[in-house]
This record gives structure tokens, C-alpha cells and sequence, in this order.
């Protein structure tokens, strides 16, 4: 049994008072009488000088005593500790996410999370079991089921938060293969909602508690880090950010550019309430490195006010055009960039020596291993060949693929293509009724873009959006492209690194400058790393060869930490928050009428005394 208001128990300094009431005697009236002889009895009372008298047996007292206790006893509010009626077996997810990371709550929201987990588990009977999930950009099974109290306060607590975004459908998708068919069970979910994509869970019957932690929004965040040669000045470097604010109010911040360590500009920012403000920088580049941009605002979330991508300097790229004569071809591909351009007519054995290969409506006796932009010819290994579509039009394409920026087909006309079906290794970027027109894809580490007509039999070539998308192709099908992109990781998701020769071990460096040792097999023709979950530079050196990377969160969706009331789950509707499903199991009003009882009982028991 505890208690409420403890406090109350000093009321109990009264009881002694009433008892002195008791003790004390009565004050005589002194009255003028014919004869003593009926007070014989009352003599000894009356002269005697104490004032104080011997404490006799009175229920009146009791009865008092006994009313003050409970009383008191009421006032302390007693309750016995316990939880309302719930399942055998519980599951506890803890949103290890980036934004749990906000400070509006004390020290975080993943720490709050953390303490009401235990009392959950303090909660616990001992025919209880429960499971723990830390969900973050993957779902790691800290605990599984059992009734150890020990076990899983250690698990909770062993739990860490990341940078990472949120990835609450695989937890839930755990979760629910763990309670389903058990009577009474019941998933409890830590977080502050900031989980898109929940509208995947199609479970009617999941038996979802919804913890909500956090109180406000006030965070900027950096969404977007991207690093392009300067269009006008082929010896600089563009590097284009974005800014959000999901605070209610105007913010004010500077942006700064780093390369390496070293500070090249500070720019300042007003982003209006709930908006998105660009930020391009201009940067000579003297070598290959790190450019870093910080935002200097306080705000609830640390993690996504800075951000990191390696630049690697442009190279010369190596083409082979393979193609009977195609000028218009040529022309896009020489005007695209750095390209040290080949033609030939054929393509008789594989050419390693080329950074890709353009076919233009032929077929080679050898399929090259290089990066492919093939036009109007196919491998029967790609895909399966369905014939050829007469005219088709152009009815979609997707302008957020890197090949199709700044690309349009408005007015654009084919003649004909070939009809295939798209392969599960590629996505259509353009499409038609029938048929894609164009797709995109990597298979076996090669990656493809193919066209299935021919230029020359359209008048695509005699529009701007030709040229651009060449190159686009060019760089989307670069390998150092490739490479520049492989070295820029989400947090929580694997870095991995091709393995040119056989290696037995590895160290990375962290952000914080702690290290570690990976073992490989000398085998292995890819490492794969996936101590990501904190953002950061980091370094990989394998042999006498060092690689950077870096980690970030770049996530609107994570950086939006505006604490959600409801979760989305779909068609089956939403989950609203709920506190914490504890009972105190308090027993003061019972005491309180059991105290009013034996007033009642006083008084009858007085007044039937003195009748």
C-alpha cells in the first residue's frame, strides 16, 4: 500500500487533544443548597485541586478516536499500485528515431520513452511476459519474450537512439506476427508519430497502445545536399541545399560552407512558418574532399542542422559510341561534359578500357560489360520481347529520375519501338500505352538505360530536351557518378564498398574518431557496413587504401517533429495517444464513508446517552 498525500498523517497531532479534552476536568458553578447530603458521592471531585483527572473508559472517546483515524487515513490517500486488466503478453516498441532526439522534452523524447517503458515493466505480474523492440531505420529485437523483470529493464536501458528516420511499419509488422491469435495481448508503441508510410499496416485487429512523446515543434532542418559542376564555370563547384522550417513562427539562421575544415561562406536565411527555403554556394574545389553545411540555429533536434557529401573533381569520361552513323548522336555526346569520345562500327570483343558504351541500332557480337546506353537493340537476357507498337505516343514520364531532369516530350513523335516487358532489375522512366519507351536499371553492378526506337525514326533529336538528357545519361551512367553517389549513405543504411582485391581486414573511423576492426572474407567481393546509425564523416581503410563517406539524415519527414495526436493506419482508420495504462487502485472514499459511519454512530450513541 502507498500513499498519495503523505503529508496528511501529521493531521494525526490531533489525537492527543482530543484526549486531553478527556483528561481534563469539568468546571463546577458553585450553587447554594440546603443539605450535601445526596453529593457525598461527588465531595471528593469537588476538592480536589488537580486539574487533571484519571482517564476512565468511555465508548464516546473510542468512537472519536476512531473517526479522527480514519479520517486521516482517508486524507493520506491510500492506494494499491497495480494495472488495469491487460494481456499476458506485452510488446514494447521504442521509436529510436532521429527526432526523438528533441530536447522539448527533459533531457529527450527517447529518454521519456525509455522511463515509461520501465514503469511499464515495473508494472509487469509475475504470469506476464513481454518483448522489446528498438524500432529505428531497421528493427532490432533487444529482448525477446519473457517474464524477467531484470532482463528486460536491461534491454530497455541498453537502448541507444540513432540519426536514423523512422521505420515503424517493420516493427509493427513484428509485432503483430508476435500477438497474433493470443488473447489479451497488446503492442505498446513509444513515439511522437513522425513515422510515415503507416497506412502498409492493414491489421484490423492489432491490439496498438500509442505512447505519444513530445510536446512542440520547433526545429530547421536541412533536407537536401547536393554538389554539381557550375554550368558557367566548368573550374567551380555548385552546391545546392535546402533549408525546412516546422516551427509555427518565422526563423532566422545562417548557413555555412565548409570544405573540409575549412570555412569558405556564411550565408544568412528567413524561412517563413512551415516552408522550405534553397541555399546555392559557389566553391572552387582544389582537390577531392568533404563539403559540409551547418545551419547555426538553436533548435529541439541537433541532428539534421548539418549535413555532408564527398566531391570528387570531374574526370575526363571515356565513351565508345558503337553506330552506324548517327551525327545527331555524336554531336550530344561530344557536347556533353568532359568526353573523350570513340566511334566504331562494331563492337567484336568486350572493351574494358571505356567508362560506357553508347549502341545505337546494333547488335554486337559481344555485349560489353561497361556501363550500357543502348538505342533501339536488346539483349534477349535483359528482358522478355513482347514485338513492335506502330506509333506509339508518349503518355508519362517520371522528371524526378536523375536521367529525366530538366527533360521534357511535349511534341515529341515516334514512329515505332519495340514492345517489351519492364524486367524486375529496371524501372520505365518513359511509357506508353503498350509499352516503355525508355528504361533504367543496374544489373550484375552494370548499369543500363535503354531506348527502344530509334532516334532517326522520331524528331526527338531536333528538340532541346535530346541534348540535356544525353547528358544526363552520360553522368547517370558514369562510374566516378556512381561512385560519388555510393559514397553519400542515409543513417541506419549499409554502406557498401566493391572489394577490387582480395582483403582480410578492415578499420572504419567514426565521426567521433573511435574505430573499429572488421573482419572480411578474403573471398568477398563487396564489403558491406552498416554501423551507420550516427551522422558524420566517416573513413574506411582497407589494405593501404582509404575511402570516405559520409552519413546523413536528409529526411523532411524525420526533421518534421511536430508531435502526432493520431497514427495513420490506413483504411482501418487511427490510433489515438493514450497516457500511460497504469491504475492506482485508491481506497479513500471507502475509508472516508466508513469514517462518516461512525460519526453517525457517535452522535446516535451521545444523544441516546444524555436522553
Amino acid at each position: 500500500m502507498r500513499f498519495l498525500a503523505p503529508m496528511a498523517f501529521w493531521f494525526a497531532a490531533a489525537i492527543p487533544v482530543v484526549i486531553l479534552f478527556y483528561l481534563l476536568k469539568r468546571k463546577r458553578v458553585v450553587r447554594l443548597v440546603s443539605s450535601t447530603l445526596l453529593w457525598q458521592k461527588f465531595l471528593a471531585e469537588t476538592q480536589a485541586s488537580a486539574p487533571f483527572q484519571k482517564l476512565r473508559h468511555n465508548w464516546l472517546l473510542i468512537l472519536q478516536l476512531l473517526m479522527l483515524a480514519l479520517a486521516i487515513f482517508a486524507l493520506a490517500r491510500p492506494y494499491f499500485s497495480g494495472r488495469l486488466a491487460g494481456g499476458n503478453l506485452q510488446v514494447v516498441i521504442l521509436d529510436a528515431s532521429a527526432s526523438m532526439q528533441c530536447a522539448d522534452e527533459t533531457p529527450s523524447r527517447f529518454e521519456k520513452a525509455r522511463a515509461e517503458a520501465l514503469k511499464l515493466v515495473n508494472s509487469l505480474r509475475d504470469t506476464d511476459r513481454m518483448v522489446v523492440l528498438l524500432a529505428g531505420a531497421v528493427t532490432e529485437v533487444k529482448q525477446s519474450e519473457t517474464s524477467e523483470k531484470s532482463l528486460l529493464r536491461r534491454a530497455i536501458e541498453s537502448g541507444q537512439v540513432t540519426d536514423s528516420p523512422t521505420r515503424l511499419v517493420e516493427a509493427l509488422k513484428m509485432a503483430e506476427s508476435l500477438t497474433r491469435d493470443k488473447t489479451g495481448a497488446e503492442v505498446h508503441l513509444f513515439s511522437d508519430g513522425a513515422a510515415p508510410g503507416l497506412s502498409e499496416i492493414e491489421n484490423k485487429g492489432l491490439p496498438l497502445v500509442y505512447h505519444l512523446v513530445g510536446q512542440r515543434a520547433n526545429n530547421l532542418g536541412i533536407v537536401s545536399l547536393d554538389v554539381r559542376p557550375n554550368p558557367e564555370d566548368p573550374g567551380q563547384r555548385a552546391v545546392f541545399t535546402s533549408v525546412a522550417n516546422y516551427s509555427p513562427e518565422e526563423q532566422k539562421t545562417e548557413i555555412e560552407l565548409r570544405f573540409d575544415d575549412q570555412l569558405l561562406e556564411t550565408k544568412p536565411l528567413t524561412i517563413p512558418p512551415t516552408n522550405t527555403t534553397p541555399a546555392v554556394f559557389l566553391a572552387t574545389q582544389p582537390r577531392d574532399g568533404v563539403f559540409s553545411v551547418r545551419i547555426t540555429a538553436r533548435d529541439d533536434l541537433a541532428a539534421d542542422n548539418q549535413a555532408s557529401i564527398v566531391s570528387l573533381l570531374p574526370r575526363p569520361v571515356k565513351v565508345l559510341l558503337v553506330s552506324r552513323g548517327n551525327r545527331l548522336l555524336e554531336k550530344a555526346l561530344k557536347a556533353a561534359g568532359k568526353v573523350e569520345l570513340s566511334v566504331a562500327a562494331d563492337v567484336s570483343e568486350p572493351k574494358s578500357n571505356f567508362d560506357l558504351v553508347v549502341l545505337d541500332d546494333v547488335t554486337p557480337a559481344v555485349w560489353p560489360k561497361a556501363n550500357l546506353l543502348a538505342i533501339h537493340t536488346l539483349n534477349t537476357n535483359w528482358f522478355q520481347v513482347l514485338g513492335g507498337v506502330e506509333a506509339p505516343p508518349i503518355v508519362d514520364w517520371k522528371s524526378t529520375h536523375p536521367l529525366l531532369r530538366f527533360v521534357s516530350f511535349d511534341n515529341v513523335a515516334l514512329a515505332k519501338t519495340l514492345a517489351v516487358k519492364t524486367p524486375t532489375w529496371a524501372a520505365a522512366v518513359v511509357d506508353s500505352p503498350q509499352t516503355p519507351l525508355i528504361l533504367a536499371g543496374e544489373l550484375a553492378r552494370q548499369r543500363i538505360v535503354w531506348l527502344g526506337f530509334d532516334l532517326l525514326e522520331s524528331n526527338w533529336p531536333f528538340r532541346i530536351s535530346f541534348p540535356i538528357f544525353i547528358a544526363n545519361a552520360v553522368d547517370w551512367l558514369n562510374p566516378a557518378s556512381m561512385q560519388a553517389s555510393q559514397l553519400l549513405v542515409k543513417a541506419g543504411e549499409p554502406f557498401r564498398q566493391a572489394l577490387i582485391e582480395p582483403a582480410r581486414s578492415a578499420e572504419v573511423t567514426f565521426p567521433d574518431g573511435s574505430r573499429k576492426s572488421l573482419s572480411l572474407d578474403p573471398n568477398a567481393q563487396e564489403l558491406v557496413f552498416g554501423g551507420t546509425a550516427k551522422q558524420g564523416v566517416y573513413h574506411l581503410t582497407i589494405g593501404t587504401n582509404e575511402t570516405v563517406f559520409c552519413v546523413d539524415l536528409l529526411d523532411s519527414a524525420e526533421s518534421d517533429t511536430r508531435p502526432r495526436a493520431e497514427l495513420n493506419l490506413g483504411k482501418f482508420g487511427t490510433v489515438a495517444a493514450t497516457t500511460m495504462r497504469r491504475a492506482n487502485l485508491e481506497i479513500w472514499r471507502w475509508i472516508a464513508a466508513i469514517g462518516l459511519a461512525v460519526l453517525m454512530f457517535e452522535w446516535w450513541w451521545y444523544h441516546r446517552r444524555t436522553a
